[in-house]
């Protein structure tokens, strides 16, 4: 279960800058912070610390948060600050959290972006970055979702797209219930910088998307 964040960590979020997500804090506080996947250190000299999409999203958790009663135990992702992308599968949620969520994916896309301006060599947007390529399976899901695609629900019947890993190290499979579902999940994922393309399993004769971010 995820530790809630301490009172030092909650003040070294909401400091962060609010356009780069930079962060100032000791050693010690900023390396806790990249241990729970909430802040990153920067390859290039000065080796700057910035919010993760994980830390953006616990920051606009703590900002919404703010007008609420504080005894009031919200959602869950509140006491962590780990945004989870869905990548099919999971229980449908109920209808009056639908915006809620929305609020959530777009803030984790945009500190998606920002992570891929600041690591990328040539702080390019427009293809993933390393996070992204050690994480397949969420970056594609999020792709997927930040542009408006449903996933799949857990309970039979319920039709979206599912984003599942492959034998192959550097690609996953993205499987939907229809063509038309599959071109437009191919079109928004060569969009947000992956490689993508349209195959048949041979055993099912099933027709799915295998896709791999993209380099250049």
């Amino acid at each position: 279960m995820t530790r809630p964040l301490t009172a030092a960590q909650r003040r070294l979020i909401e400091a962060a800058d609010p356009g780069t997500g930079r962060l100032k804090g000791t050693e010690a506080q900023l390396t806790a912070l990249v241990k729970r996947g909430l802040a990153f250190r920067h390859p290039r000299p000065p080796h700057d610390h910035f919010l993760t999409p994980a830390g953006h999203r616990a920051r606009e958790a703590r900002a919404q948060a703010e007008p609420s009663e504080p005894s009031e135990p919200q959602a869950p992702a509140s006491t962590g600050g780990v945004f989870t992308a869905r990548v099919g599968g999971e229980p449908t949620p109920p209808a009056a959290e639908n915006a809620a969520r929305m609020r959530e994916v777009r803030s984790a896309w945009q500190g998606m972006l920002e992570l891929r301006r600041m690591t990328n060599p040539d702080a390019s947007t427009d293809r993933p970055c390393a996070w992204e390529r050690t994480h397949l399976v969420q970056a594609a899901a999020l792709a997927l979702e930040a542009a408006g695609h449903r996933p799949a629900g857990a309970a039979e019947g319920e039709d979206g797209y599912r984003v599942r890993e492959t034998p192959q190290p550097d690609a996953v499979a993205v499987h939907a219930p229809d063509a038309p579902t599959l071109r437009a999940c191919v079109e928004t994922l060569e969009a947000s910088g992956w490689q993508a393309g349209e195959y048949t399993e041979p055993r099912t004769r099933m027709r799915y998307v295998l896709a791999s971010p993209r380099r250049v």
